[in-house]
């Protein structure tokens, strides 16, 4: 009698047990499923967070990016030649018409023309001199000679502007003058009002014709150098010139011939002070010369070479030498 009433009890008790939420194995199962929900929640959100931190940083690798390319920019820019200014002066006057025919009566009395040296282009280089022999039958000859070299410089990217290559000629060709070998009572002196800079070198030169009183006048204006050589000598027993009057010929004749060079440039840069007769002597240029455009801006590898350098205006004592000696001959 008692175990059927202990059977109903054990199959009512699962029924029991239903009816009292919290306790059976129904309740045990639920908080399970409700982890399992909340794993898949959590992945989702940490999905959706990676999605946007990869847009910001792929925005901000957008954002890096824009510095390096301003740098890029920046160093491209930095590594391409600078500008440099343009040179003040195109072209060069002609060379056996820089001086006045006055001035040349002065300095070579026996030889007003001049004659021009060789020259690949008279726009970058050029020069010309004079021979005077003035004979006084048994008491000796007068000799003179001049010569006026001109070299210009144009303004390069890679070498630099004009007038800073001609300063740099300039001083190299006074060091020249200063170096004659045999020299004799050298002396060296600033030449104030003629163009931006310009140097006397004197000195006396003993050759088998006699002492030769030498002076050489370089001066520069912008990107433009002059060289003027004027010596003298007395010949065949003839007194021998007075050095200080050569020296002031040499000065007055250096100025003329700076204002020629601004003339052919029709006024611009310094005009190194200017006279009458430059302006007749800028006239003269004009006649004897067939105008002409300034030329494009030339490779000045000429300018650089050295040799050609001394040729165009440097120690002039040598050709005096030779020309003395057809001279004499004659």
């Amino acid at each position: 009698m008692h175990r059927p009433a202990q059977r109903d009890r054990r199959e009512q008790s699962p029924a029991d047990g239903a009816g009292h939420q919290g306790h059976g194995p129904g309740a045990g199962r639920r908080p399970g499923r409700l982890l399992w929900g909340a794993a898949v929640v959590v992945p989702a959100m940490l999905i959706a967070a990676g999605c946007s931190s990869g847009s910001s940083e792929n925005g901000g690798d957008t954002d890096a990016k824009k510095p390096a390319a301003s740098a890029t920019a920046s160093d491209s820019a930095s590594s391409s030649p600078p500008a440099v200014r343009e040179a003040a002066y195109a072209k060069l006057p002609d060379a056996c018409a820089v001086l006045a025919k006055k001035t040349l009566e002065d300095l070579v009395p026996k030889d007003v023309k001049g004659k021009a040296g060789s020259s690949d282009d008279t726009d970058t280089r050029a020069n010309c001199s004079w021979d005077s022999l003035d004979n006084n039958g048994v008491k000796g000859s007068q000799f003179r000679w001049l010569n006026v070299a001109m070299l210009r410089f144009d303004s390069d990217a890679s070498r630099g502007e004009g007038d800073k290559r001609a300063q740099e000629y300039y001083t190299k060709q006074v060091a020249d003058a200063q170096a004659v070998e045999g020299a004799k009572k050298a002396k060296t002196e600033p030449v104030p009002g003629t163009g931006d800079e310009a140097t006397l070198v004197r000195y006396d030169l003993k050759k088998k014709e006699g002492v030769f009183k030498q002076q050489t006048v370089v001066t520069r204006v912008e990107n433009v150098v002059l060289t003027l050589d004027y010596n003298g000598a007395g010949l065949a027993g003839d007194k021998t010139p007075d050095a200080d009057g050569l020296v002031k010929l040499a000065k007055k004749a250096a100025k003329e011939a700076v204002a020629s060079v601004a003339s052919a440039n029709k006024g611009g840069g310094s005009d190194g002070g200017s006279s009458p007769d430059a302006s007749k002597s800028s006239s003269d240029s004009k006649d004897s010369k067939d105008s002409k455009d300034a030329k494009g801006s030339k490779d000045s590898t000429q300018a650089k070479d050295s040799g050609d350098e001394k040729d165009s205006g440097g120690k002039s004592a040598p050709s005096a030498g030779a020309s003395l000696k057809s001279a004499a001959d004659s």
